[in-house]
C-alpha cells in the first residue's frame, strides 16, 4: 500500500510572497534547498544561512528566472559566535522577518561523543542550541513583522516506541557524564526541538508569532554524509533499498511540512503543534500517516514543565539573559 504524502494545497503554493523576508538554515542542500526554492519561486526574499556559503552560491544558480530573490550568508550552528555574527548582520540589512526555517541538523554517526566549539554535544548543539540562540536573537524583529512564523525540524525518531521513549535529561543534556549512544542522542535532540516549539508558542501567545516543529519525512538528502567509513558504507547500501521500499521521500516532498507551516492560512491556528509527514518508522497505532498537525505519541515531548525549565537553562547555557 502506497504511503500518504502530505503536500501544500494550490492556494498556499501560489501565494504571492513579494516583500516577505525568510531565513532558511542549511539552505544549500536537501530539504533546506527545496524550501528555499519554493519561497523564491513565490516571490519571497530568502536569506540562505549556510555553513559553506560557497555551496549556497553554487546551488542558488538554479534559481535563475524565479520571481523572488536570495542572498547567502555564512552561519555555523556549531559555533555560537557565528550565530551571533549572522543575526547581527541580518538585522543591519533587514527590518523584517516573516519566517524562520530552522532546518539544518545532523547526527553524530560515531560511537563516541563529539562536541561543538562551545562544549555542546554536536547533535543537540546544532539541532537545538544553535537554533535556540538564533531564534531568540531574532524574536524582536519577528514580533515587529507579525504575523510571522518559526519552524524547527524535528524527526519521527523523537517519538520512539511504546517500550522506549526519548527524553531530555536536563542534568546532562550534553553527555558529559552519561554513557553515550549516538542514536539516543539524536532522539533526545529532536525531543528538545518539539519542546522548544511548544514553549515558544506558549510564550509568544498574542504576539502574532507562531512556532511549529516538523517531521519532514525521510529525505533523500546527504544526511549521514559526515559519518566515518563504516557508516558511509551502511548508508550507501540502505538508500537504494529504502527508496525501492517507498520509505524515503524526495527533498521536494520533504519540504512540504515546513512550507505548510510557513505559509498556510491554517497553521497559525495550531501554534506549538507538531506537523509530520507520514512515516513507516512510527511505532504507535494510528500514527504512520502523520498529520498537519498530529499529536506526538511521546509524552516526554508534551511535558511543559520540562519545556519551560529547558528553555530557562538554555538561556544561561548560550549566554543570553531571559526575555
Amino acid at each position: 500500500m502506497a504511503r500518504r504524502i502530505l503536500r501544500v494545497d494550490e492556494k498556499t503554493a501560489s501565494k504571492n510572497l513579494s516583500g516577505n523576508v525568510y531565513i532558511v538554515t542549511g539552505a544549500n542542500s536537501g530539504v533546506g534547498l527545496e524550501t528555499t526554492r519554493q519561497l523564491v519561486k513565490q516571490g519571497g526574499h530568502v536569506v540562505m544561512a549556510c555553513r559553506r556559503p560557497e555551496a549556497g552560491e553554487e546551488v542558488a544558480k538554479s534559481f535563475t528566472g524565479l520571481k523572488g530573490s536570495f542572498e547567502v550568508m555564512k552561519m555555523d550552528l556549531a559555533d555560537l559566535q557565528s550565530v551571533r555574527d549572522f543575526a547581527a548582520k541580518f538585522l543591519e540589512k533587514h527590518d523584517r522577518l516573516d519566517g524562520l526555517a530552522c532546518n539544518a541538523g545532523m547526527a553524530n554517526m560515531d560511537s563516541a561523543p563529539k562536541y561543538t566549539k562551545d562544549g555542546f554535544e554536536v547533535t543537540i548543539g546544532i539541532s537545538y542550541f544553535g537554533h535556540f540562540l538564533l531564534t531568540e536573537l531574532l524574536l524582536d524583529v519577528m514580533k515587529k513583522s507579525a504575523p510571522s512564523r518559526m519552524v524547527i525540524v524535528s524527526s519521527v525518531v523523537h517519538a520512539g516506541s511504546p517500550r522506549s521513549r526519548p527524553d531530555v535529561y536536563l542534568d546532562d543534556m550534553n553527555y558529559k557524564t552519561r554513557s553515550y549512544n549516538n542514536m539516543t542522542a539524536y532522539g533526545e535532540a529532536k525531543v528538545a526541538t518539539v519542546l522548544y516549539a511548544k514553549e515558544l508558542a506558549e510564550r509568544l501567545e498574542g504576539t502574532g508569532v507562531s512556532a511549529f516543529s516538523v517531521h519532514p519525512g525521510w529525505a533523500r538528502s546527504n544526511f549521514g554524509s559526515g559519518a566515518g567509513f563504516p557508516m558511509n558504507i551502511v548508508m550507501s547500501l540502505m538508500r537504494p533499498i529504502s527508496n525501492l521500499a517507498g520509505m524515503t521521500d524526495s527533498n521536494e516532498d520533504s519540504a512540504q511540512s515546513t512550507l505548510h507551516c510557513l505559509l498556510s492560512d491554517d497553521a497559525p491556528n495550531h501554534s506549538g503543534g507538531y506537523f509530520s509527514q507520514s512515516s513507516v518508522l512510527y511505532r504507535d497505532p494510528g500514527t504512520r500517516d502523520g498529520g498537519w498537525p498530529m499529536e506526538s505519541p511521546n509524552p516526554n515531548a508534551k511535558d511543559m514543565i520540562k519545556a519551560r525549565k529547558m528553555v530557562e537553562m538554555s538561556y544561561e547555557m548560550v549566554g543570553l539573559k531571559p526575555a
